[in-house]
């Protein structure tokens, strides 16, 4: 059996380098043999021949076209019937594959993801899972929060990251590609949208552990990443939701919205998320005129699900203050929630 592992970068060789080589030291099953695709989006720092000159192959794009068209593109080169996605800033643990590998036998899980610490403090997590809320904002579930029981138990996920996870390549078949309108940020969040749609439920498997640097190619809380993540949060509603849903979780919408152009604002990005409001509104539009993804009542079951968790995980290691003002104002989406 082979295992496909896709890495995307952008410069920060050195980062690269400590993927390639934890993704080496894996210590594999009997019978699993690695692929390794390297996509780069334009370095200029020999970021491609150093993941040649680790075993990977190297499929050199002319520029940064985006995390989405680098993803595509090694997908679509890979070999196994495995795909493992992997950002270039992150190091795993020598059993991460073989855990996941084991924790996504059952037929219903259609892709695999672990428990993945901060690479700066190294007990504290980065997130052990995705979740959506009804207002269409995403969160990695524990994300700075201590290690502890609460994230110990494996569990059903609807919404799998790109950061470094585990899918079966008829996941792909089924849900589709990365759409490239997302250049970067949430595009992992929208396949998940899709797969949610299908069905196609993954596995938290908490013994599967990584460690991620974050944001080490964008920046955090840099101009371009608010304002493409204020533009793609607008586009996953232009595309998953009906009128129907836009009406029937109207509160929490706002509320998601409003909460995220105030934490902008906190942070001094008020005019990053003005451009990025302007450039989703208008993307918003264009998607609306081209349609909308089918499968609506099995979405509004998996965000209501997907909700019910973030909230649960959000009492159990404590409140972050974006989540505490949004089920506040959302009270009567929570209700329904259960």
């Amino acid at each position: 059996m082979i295992v496909s592992v896709v890495i995307p970068t952008l410069d920060r060789a050195d980062l690269l380098e400590r993927a390639l080589r934890s993704v080496r030291a894996q210590r594999l099953p009997p019978g699993v043999a690695l692929d390794l695709v390297v996509v780069d989006n334009g370095s200029r720092d020999g970021s491609a021949e150093r993941a040649e000159e680790l075993g990977a192959r190297a499929i050199r794009l002319d520029r940064n076209r985006g995390v989405s068209v680098a993803l595509n593109r090694g997908i679509a080169a890979a070999r196994g019937e495995w795909i493992a996605l992997l950002n270039n800033d992150i190091e795993l643990a020598s059993d991460w594959l073989a855990r996941l590998l084991a924790g996504a036998r059952p037929p219903e899980a259609w892709f695999a993801t672990g428990r993945i610490y901060s690479a700066e403090r190294r007990n504290v997590l980065d997130g052990v899972g995705d979740a959506v809320c009804r207002g269409g904002a995403a969160w990695r579930l524990g994300h700075g929060k201590p290690d502890g029981p609460a994230f110990a138990e494996p569990r059903v996920t609807h919404f799998p990251s790109a950061t470094a996870a585990l899918f079966r390549r008829e996941f792909f078949d089924r849900a589709g590609l990365f759409d490239e309108a997302f250049f970067a940020y949430l595009e992992d969040v929208d396949l998940g949208l899709r797969a949610a749609r299908l069905g196609l439920r993954g596995r938290y498997v908490p013994e599967a552990k990584a460690w991620h640097l974050g944001s080490a190619t964008g920046g955090r809380w840099s101009d371009a990443s608010v304002a493409w993540i204020t533009r793609h949060q607008l586009l996953l509603l232009a595309k998953h939701y009906s009128g129907s849903m836009l009406l029937r979780f109207g509160l929490p919408v706002a509320a998601a919205q409003a909460l995220w152009a105030a934490l902008a604002a906190s942070r001094g990005r008020l005019p990053a998320w003005w451009r990025g409001l302007r450039s989703g509104l208008a993307a918003f539009r264009a998607q609306r005129r081209a349609g909308r993804e089918r499968g609506g009542a099995a979405l509004a079951a998996a965000l209501r699900s997907s909700e019910a968790e973030l909230a649960r995980f959000q009492r159990s290691a404590g409140w972050d203050a974006y989540w505490k003002w949004y089920f506040r104002l959302a009270r009567p989406a929570v209700r329904e929630a259960g």
